[in-house]
């Protein structure tokens, strides 16, 4: 069975009005089916942190929302939390603090149900430092600012869902192109990852079409943008730079994806989008496939050459549209028509 879906979201979802975001994750996690456990655990609210988001998953349609919060790693270990995410069809973890969330879940029984659960085809999602952890190697807590600086944020272990990324949340709204970018600098071979508010990466995996090997597609959803960081060609001074100086970090390959822009991490390259036809435009082409096609029957039909039936063809319409034209006239006359 292929990996489920990852849902990356940036933070600050919406909630109130479309919520584009979570009606996707309950569909994908079963629709009126769906039974959600919700990890709470980076967040510093108490219960009512899963009373908003049982309220919403269940306004969706969602038919069971459970609690799974450990709050030590030894609370991670309880079988009964286990059970629980091995029932679930669908698995979300709230924002907070994401070092928090690493530390108590990483490389704990809860932590690997959460990834037995993605390679048995169960949807994951987070939002925010629910949304960090689910890379190989994670932001674990850092400043903005637009200008890659040394010593600029640390970087944690993640869950490993998704290899080989590290993934940044609230993105353009607290300005962290800087500390992502210094990451990439530092390690190059990681892909970037920069995730705005209301914004989810949806990462499937699935086989090219075109060669029949797997891959992992990035595809965006929201109102925001998905940037790709891409440092594999680097020019960086970063393995000498002293304390808080600036990074030099030279022939990145920036990508910056708009709702329904899907990307290749596997390639690193962008998916080509798909063409789309405007309907009237594809109802003129119909008819024109259907014209052509008679045109085919009549010259085999009766002999005729293309030019002749071109003439034959616009005295006939020349012919019914006067006729049309005169009924349309007699009926404003009063006339039976």
């Amino acid at each position: 069975m292929p990996r489920g879906p990852l849902m990356i979201i940036g933070g600050a979802e919406d909630k109130l009005r479309r919520r584009t975001i979570l009606r996707e994750f309950v569909a994908a996690a079963g629709g009126p089916e769906a039974r959600i456990a919700v990890i709470p655990t980076a967040s510093s609210l108490g219960p009512e942190v899963v009373e908003v988001y049982d309220a919403l998953f269940r306004r969706e349609g969602a038919a069971e929302v459970v609690t799974v919060r450990p709050e030590s790693r030894e609370e991670a270990q309880d079988p009964d939390l286990v059970e629980a995410l091995g029932k679930a069809t669908g698995i979300f973890m709230t924002g907070g603090n994401q070092l928090k969330l690493s530390s108590m879940v990483c490389g704990t029984l809860v932590g690997d149900a959460i990834v037995a659960a993605h390679r048995a085809g169960i949807v994951v999602a987070g939002t925010s430092a629910g949304a960090s952890i689910q890379s190989s190697h994670m932001v674990a807590f850092g400043v903005g600012g637009t200008t890659p600086k040394q010593r600029m944020t640390q970087v944690a272990a993640g869950l490993g869902l998704l290899q080989s990324v590290v993934i940044d949340q609230h993105f353009e709204q607290r300005s962290r192109y800087g500390r992502l970018l210094m990451i990439v600098a530092q390690s190059p071979q990681l892909l970037g990852i920069g995730v705005d508010e209301d914004t989810a990466a949806v990462v499937e995996h699935e086989v090219d079409e075109a060669t029949g090997t797997d891959r992992d597609v990035l595809r965006v959803l929201g109102r925001g943008a998905v940037t790709v960081m891409d440092g594999s060609h680097i020019v960086t001074n970063a393995y000498e730079a002293k304390r808080s100086a600036p990074l030099l970090a030279s022939g990145v390959v920036l990508h910056v994806l708009p709702e329904g822009a899907a990307f290749d991490l596997t390639a690193r390259a962008l998916v080509p989008p798909r063409a789309s036809v405007d309907p009237s435009e594809e109802a003129e082409l119909v008819e024109a496939g259907k014209d052509l096609r008679q045109m085919a029957r009549d010259i085999a039909a009766g002999d005729a050459s293309p030019s002749t039936l071109k003439r034959r063809q616009a005295r006939e319409a020349k012919k019914s549209k006067k006729s049309t034209d005169h009924a349309s006239d007699r009926s404003q006359d009063g006339a039976p028509s």
